[in-house]
């Protein structure tokens, strides 16, 4: 697809996965890349061999590296776990390379072509829950990459995102939560304006560690497994061990619990919380929302807990897992 100065795209910049959002006609489109990347000894041969086999791959310090969907396989042949750009959220301070992998799954998902005039909305994290800060190197870090490659440039935290992807029946007022790999976001806005928003370090990697010490299985099986097979309607799951499914239950009340309680503490210390004259709906996005029954405990704990806003639905987005792009999209095509 050529581009040209009118394009808009909305990039989720999300520790397990990239995406990036873009208006096809009258719809939206997708694609995304596995967050991750896996580094090989570097040689002219075996450089050959993955630019004949498409594999996307680049020189950094002197090694090859092989990433995005392709550093999945790559890991499993080798017997060794991918590399994450990222963690907890945001720039992996473990990783050198980080950005510069971040860099490359951009270029590949946008395509050729010069991005010069081409206007990218992308997610950030809020400031987590207490503080009034947000990450400042990740969001700067991403800003410039962004601009180098070309790109005019804002960013959106990933709560009012999830907002502005699914909540434009009710003008746009409601809570958007997004639990994704690292963090989960929440969002309460009124009018499409964000009145209290925040991040807290519970998600899905939170789940998958947990559980995989508890179980003594490794974080990337136990990911692979609960994806595949995990339920919280009680399903015995016949391809989950009985000690693991357990183990994914504790956490993932866990998690929940810690966010329906974040929340209330949140919205009830907030002042200037605006009158509402009715009940506001909320909507769970991300990919550790996923798990059958998952929306359904969410709603017991928030109706058992003494929350300060009337909700009249908890939903799960649309299209959980892309929600956050199409949020950013969304404020690309409007306000840029």
């Amino acid at each position: 697809m050529s581009l040209d100065g009118r394009t808009r795209f909305g990039l989720d910049v999300g520790t397990s996965r990239i995406v990036l959002a873009r208006q096809s006609g009258e719809n939206y489109q997708f694609d995304s890349q596995l967050n991750a990347f896996v580094s090989l000894p570097f040689s002219k041969l075996t450089c050959g061999v993955l630019e004949k086999e498409n594999i996307p791959h680049s020189r950094l310090d002197g090694h090859l590296v092989v990433y995005g969907d392709a550093s999945e396989r790559f890991a499993d042949l080798l017997h060794t776990e991918t590399r994450r750009p990222m963690l907890e959220g945001t720039l992996n301070p473990g990783e050198p390379d980080g950005l510069a992998v971040v860099r490359s799954i951009v270029e590949l998902l946008v395509g050729p072509g010069s991005k010069t005039g081409c206007k990218l909305c992308y997610s950030v994290p809020a400031a987590p829950l207490g503080s009034e800060e947000g990450p400042k190197f990740h969001n700067a870090a991403l800003h410039q990459m962004l601009g180098e490659l070309g790109f005019e440039v804002r960013s959106l935290e990933e709560g009012l995102a999830v907002v502005f992807a699914e909540l434009a029946d009710s003008n746009y007022t409601g809570i958007g939560i997004s639990c994704g790999a690292g963090l989960s976001n929440v969002c309460l806005a009124y009018l499409s304006v964000p009145v209290v928003s925040f991040s807290l370090p519970r998600a899905g990697d939170h789940v998958d560690a947990g559980a995989a010490a508890a179980a003594g299985e490794v974080s990337t099986r136990v990911r692979v497994l609960k994806e595949q097979y995990f339920s919280m309607n009680g399903n015995p799951g016949d391809a989950l061990p009985f000690k693991l499914r357990q183990a994914l239950r504790v956490y993932y009340d866990d998690l929940i619990g810690s966010l329906v309680e974040a929340m209330r503490e949140a919205f009830q210390e907030q002042r200037a919380l605006p009158r509402l004259n009715r009940p506001i709906p909320l909507v769970l996005a991300g990919g550790s929302v996923l798990p059958p029954g998952f929306r359904d405990r969410f709603e017991q704990a928030l109706r058992a807990a003494d929350f300060p806003l009337r909700v009249s639905e908890v939903r799960l987005a649309s299209d959980p897992l892309h929600a956050t792009a199409k949020g950013a999209l969304v404020a690309a095509l409007a306000d840029m």
